[in-house]
């Protein structure tokens, strides 16, 4: 399949241009736009400008409103709530993570819960987000529909709820960390769906309790396997991770257990968690940073099974990726291309991506990142 390379910029805008003909603020815009965008840039194509389908399919039934405020529900001390107010997640979250991490710079630790919000994008930029500024920091969220199967179950109950956490060191970038706790994230089905790839068995049950490998159905109802497949290959601990997300997400936060949301109820009610911690308030020596550079040093330094393939660390695919990508270009399969041209042209908005500044890359499959 042909891919074409697009400048990071010039998709950024194309994607902005999309929001704001939905109705999307201006700052709202450029929040959702630069989180889309920067999936793509670190190679986490599942959560990249490819959900703009979704995004689509979801403003018609009236999933999601585009231009709804965003407020404080509760704040104490090194605790709030935000109220997404049944919008977008993008810049609910960013919010959420800077008031987290303005909290750790005072108090040593900052949470966050984000309640009747929408999809966030990629957790990982979130957890990043706070460690530039020079701290430790989590994140989680629930998902709009349930995907994960229990254990033991038949029927999908939470979603793919992804674990993010990041770590900043003195040298090194930070310890990026950025995980569904299913096998395989839901976007990962749409990006083999555009790829025309089968689907990998070990991600998805079909209705009979077998491996699904058509990515169709895989999408269309997702039954995924919870991380480490079946209970011999210890799913039962990624079902537990799953249910742990959505407590934090959904249940602190007093958002909606999707499988629990009233018919009547077309939001989604979405909820996140952000943690920030302070590094230099639980070492005051300041060795935290050195300390995370020596620990990280060892692990890329320790023995390879293959010489050719180095140990790496959390983070490092992603930054290599993002770095590759601003200087090249980031490559959309042209089936994606094509559908973003129909999106804009549904919202009324322009269609950016013209020829002039994309080059054909060739037919491999777009790279796929953890979570």
């Amino acid at each position: 399949m042909a891919h074409l390379a697009v400048d990071a910029e010039q998709l950024e805008a194309q994607v902005r241009a999309i929001f704001k003909a939905w109705g999307l603020p201006a700052e709202q815009a450029e929040a959702s736009a630069r989180i889309l965008v920067g999936a793509d840039l670190a190679g986490i194509e599942s959560h990249g400008v490819g959900l703009l389908t979704m995004y689509s399919e979801q403003i018609a039934r009236g999933a999601v409103i585009p231009n709804a405020p965003i407020t404080t529900a509760v704040e104490r001390g090194a605790i709030a709530v935000l109220d997404g107010g049944g919008g977008f997640g993008h810049l609910v979250s960013l919010k959420a993570a800077d008031l987290a991490a303005e909290k750790a710079a005072a108090l040593g630790v900052g949470a966050v819960a984000v309640r009747n919000s929408h999809h966030f994008g990629a957790a990982g930029l979130y957890a990043r987000h706070i460690a530039e500024r020079g701290l430790l920091g989590f994140c989680t969220t629930a998902v709009w529909r349930p995907a994960i199967v229990p254990t033991d179950g038949r029927e999908p109950m939470l979603g793919t709820n992804p674990i993010a956490f990041a770590a900043p060191a003195a040298r090194n970038r930070p310890f990026l960390l950025d995980m569904a706790t299913s096998t395989a994230a839901i976007g990962k089905m749409r990006v083999k769906l555009f790829a025309g790839q089968p689907v990998p068995e070990g991600w998805a049950f079909d209705e009979q309790g077998n491996w699904e490998r058509d990515p169709t159905p895989a999408l269309a109802a997702p039954k995924l396997s919870p991380l480490g497949g079946d209970e011999e290959h210890g799913g039962h601990k990624g079902y537990g991770l799953a249910a742990m997300v959505e407590i934090l997400s959904t249940t602190l936060a007093g958002a909606t257990f999707a499988p629990l949301r009233p018919a009547e109820q077309k939001t989604h009610g979405v909820g996140h968690f952000f943690l920030a911690l302070a590094p230099d308030l639980f070492r005051p020596d300041g060795g935290f940073e050195s300390d995370l550079d020596a620990l990280l040093d060892a692990l890329r330094g320790s023995a390879p099974l293959d010489e050719a393939r180095p140990v790496q660390v959390a983070g490092d695919p992603e930054y290599r990726r993002e770095a590759e990508r601003r200087a090249k270009g980031i490559p959309l399969p042209s089936t994606l291309v094509e559908r973003l041209r129909e999106i804009a042209s549904q919202a009324g908005a322009p269609f950016l991506l013209s020829d002039a500044g994309q080059e054909a890359i060739g037919s491999s499959p777009r790279s796929e990142a953890m979570n």
